[in-house]
């Protein structure tokens, strides 16, 4: 959880080399059918970075809010708000992930349409 809590304030802080530490060399990230960014996944921190960055590079400031965490052994199943402020419309969006730790690094991120999905995700009931 603490890895987790840690990410985001090193997202709002700005230090994306610090970020990418924080993740497994062989990072996954998967969105969900019909997610904006595609279904498919994105492999390795390099890509990874490379995606974060993109988005970033659309807004001029934004951040990450925690709202919700569970422990789910080697899984956090993670309920955040990603505002963004700049160039075109202001987002505010709510996301649900589950992020798989290994070895005190963040080695996958699984994108949900929403809470519940990420809940059975881990096997539990939302």
């Amino acid at each position: 959880m603490e890895i987790v809590r840690g990410s985001v304030a090193v997202w709002n802080g700005g230090d994306m080399t610090a970020y990418r530490e924080m993740y497994d060399p062989y990072i996954v990230v998967r969105y969900a059918e019909g997610w904006p960014e595609g279904s498919e996944p994105v492999m390795g921190r390099d890509a990874v970075i490379r995606q974060w960055e993109r988005q970033r590079e659309a807004f001029g400031s934004d951040a990450l809010e925690l709202v919700d965490l569970i422990d789910a052994g080697d899984r956090v199943v993670v309920r955040q708000i990603w505002r963004a402020v700049g160039r075109g419309p202001d987002i505010n969006i709510e996301v649900s992930t589950v992020m798989t730790l290994r070895k005190g690094k963040i080695a996958r991120i699984d994108f949900h349409l929403d809470r519940a999905e990420a809940l059975k995700a881990v096997g539990l009931e939302g």
